[in-house]
């Protein structure tokens, strides 16, 4: 089963969201993006945490649903590759 981002990614929630998704480390190789709406520049922060937690591991991530402006922001920061987002 995957993770399941909330709506909304920004500081408010950023360090929570990242201990849930470390709590359930298991679901991170899947991060489903579907309900990802309202964010900015900080779910980049969140995702290459976790996968940098993953790739110690042997393990990656796998974002799917990623929307347009995820993908731009990954883009402009260089991340693409990084988190597999195309």
């Amino acid at each position: 089963m995957p993770f399941l981002l909330p709506n909304k990614v920004t500081q408010e929630n950023a360090v929570l969201l990242e201990r849930d998704g470390l709590l359930n480390e298991a679901a991170l190789s899947t991060v489903d993006c579907f309900a990802l709406t309202d964010f900015d520049s900080t779910v980049l922060t969140v995702l290459l945490a976790w996968q940098k937690k993953l790739l110690a591991k042997g393990q990656s991530i796998s974002i799917v649903n990623a929307p347009e402006k995820l993908k731009v922001l990954a883009g402009v920061y260089g991340v693409s590759a990084l988190l597999g987002i195309a």
